[in-house]
């Protein structure tokens, strides 16, 4: 029997019984449940700079954009909220689509 031990999605339990298998779960605390999710926003990071073609980074980026609306609600907040601090960050700093890269500062 295989050990995971990790967070996972709210209808993985349900899938695995259409397997005809039992998952058994626990339900995080506050302070874990935050624990785990940056532990698998990590886990979800790497696998998107693993990926070898757009297809698997696109599945990737969206795992780490179902996590990032999580964490803005752990947060207490929301992805508008966030987005409207990226904005605003964006116009007074720029974005990074210029590709600059900064060498040095004299």
């Amino acid at each position: 029997m295989p050990t995971y031990n990790k967070l996972i999605r709210d209808k993985i339990p349900g899938i695995i019984a259409m397997t005809g298998k039992k998952a058994n779960t626990a339900t995080l605390s506050d302070e874990d449940y935050i624990k785990e999710i940056r532990k698998k926003t990590k886990e979800e990071l790497q696998e998107y700079l693993a990926a070898n073609n757009d297809p698997d980074a696109l599945d990737e980026l969206a795992d780490l954009l179902e996590l990032m609306h999580t964490l803005a609600h752990v947060h207490k907040s929301s992805m508008e909220e966030v987005e409207k601090i990226r904005k605003k960050k964006a116009e007074q700093r720029g974005g990074f689509n210029d590709r600059v890269f900064l060498i040095d500062v004299e």
